[in-house]
């Protein structure tokens, strides 16, 4: 054996060992006679929340490309996986190893070009092979499997909306429905918006709802023609009116509720011109 392959081996032990330890913590939280009241008190559905929770908590952490923040908050997604293989476990559902032998045998399925003997040319080509795959999985026929309708479904249920409605928007426009030119999506966004502002004079809130649904997917189709991603803008967004109100709230010397909104109003631009100077001569 090389040096090479005894020091994956050792990786891979080193690794199994930490899983297997992981596995046993997580089974003492969940003994009935010395675990964890909290964790005694959780089911799939109350752990639902921390999944979503754990899961942006890691892209969060990537978009920091702290290789420490990454691989703490990895650990907090893994958790939510053996956690949920776990209680499932105990009511004889299944376990841990029938989830990482499903996701090894569908990788292994969905790759014949790299366990089988297919031939691929590029991504796109993979891309398709993929679709499918997983088409002919789920017992669809070739004709199903062509209905635009089946293809962006799994998006509205497993995304959140806005991704939800990026990925839609996409897909509706590969197949045709799509607008000449930006300006008929911009004519789109102010006639949705007009019938926004027409239903929040009435007091039917689905009706609202669905209109500012309708005004918010017109600006998903804009970002997608100008190449933008909402989700991202939108995070940013948040995240520069966390900084500036944090800013804010170094020049204060009093509750942000005493002030008037003409005050909070002069202390938001300071805040923001504040941070734009330190933002400028960072770049300098």
């Amino acid at each position: 054996m090389s040096s090479s392959q005894e020091t994956a081996n050792q990786t891979y032990q080193a690794i199994l060992e930490a899983l297997e330890q992981l596995i046993k913590v997580v089974a003492r939280l969940r003994s009935p006679d010395e675990g964890c009241p909290w964790d005694l008190a959780q089911t799939p559905q109350t752990l639902i929340p921390y999944v979503i929770e754990e899961a942006y908590e890691v892209v969060d952490a990537i978009a920091t490309e702290d290789p420490n923040a990454i691989a703490e908050e990895l650990g907090d997604l893994l958790l939510q996986v053996v956690l949920q293989a776990q209680i499932a476990s105990e009511s004889g559902q299944f376990t841990l190893k029938e989830v990482a032998q499903g996701i090894t045998q569908k990788l292994i399925r969905r790759h014949p070009h790299v366990f089988g003997d297919v031939t691929v040319e590029d991504a796109e080509q993979v891309h398709q092979n993929w679709e499918k795959i997983k088409a002919a999985e789920k017992g669809e026929t070739p004709e199903e499997f062509q209905l635009l309708s089946r293809k962006i479904s799994r998006y509205a249920r497993t995304l959140p909306p806005l991704m939800a409605g990026m990925k839609i928007s996409q897909k509706a426009a590969a197949a045709g429905f799509e607008w000449d030119n930006v300006e008929g999506v911009w004519e789109k966004f102010e006639e949705e918006l007009a019938e926004l502002k027409e239903a929040l004079q009435t007091e039917d809130k689905t009706h609202q709802e669905a209109e500012l649904g309708d005004v918010l997917f017109t600006l998903i189709n804009i970002a997608r023609w100008y190449g933008l991603d909402p989700s991202e803008a939108l995070r940013e967004t948040n995240r520069r009116f966390i900084q500036r109100l944090s800013k804010m709230e170094t020049f204060v010397e009093r509750p942000l509720t005493d002030y008037t909104l003409d005050e909070l109003e002069c202390l938001w631009q300071k805040a923001k011109a504040y941070l734009n100077d330190d933002r400028r001569s960072n770049n300098l």
